[in-house]
């Protein structure tokens, strides 16, 4: 079993956490067990990600590299990145005393584009 390693500033708090944890999924059964926590996988996601980095630069101290990019890239294709950004996205605005979708928009000519004008 590994040593705790000290925190990065990119690492989830235990409130952050506790948030999103039910949304990411645990090992499947069958097949070798997984060495590292889901919660591990998902910090070095989000170094990565954060630092803009390449991911053979990914620490010692996380999970291999191609540990963390097969679970991100198998999340991603399962849907639980859109899963948790829909929580953490009904979680703030809820925080912020606001209804759980907005209920305005606002669209300029900037937004919208109109078709090719020629001479315009």
């Amino acid at each position: 079993m590994r040593r705790r390693r000290r925190p990065y500033p990119t690492d989830l708090t235990d409130a952050q956490w506790a948030a999103i944890a039910e949304l990411v999924p645990q090992a499947r059964p069958g097949g070798r067990p997984r060495r590292a926590s889901s919660r591990e996988l998902v910090n070095a996601i989000l170094y990565v990600l954060r630092g803009g980095m390449a991911w053979r630069l990914l620490p010692h101290d996380f999970p291999p590299w191609q540990t963390v990019y097969y679970y991100l890239r198998r999340w991603q294709a399962e849907g639980v990145w859109e899963r948790i950004h829909h929580a953490v996205l009904l979680a703030d605005r809820a925080r912020a005393g606001r209804e759980a979708s907005p209920t305005a928009a606002i669209i300029d000519s900037q937004s919208v584009r109109t078709g090719d004008q020629k001479g315009a």
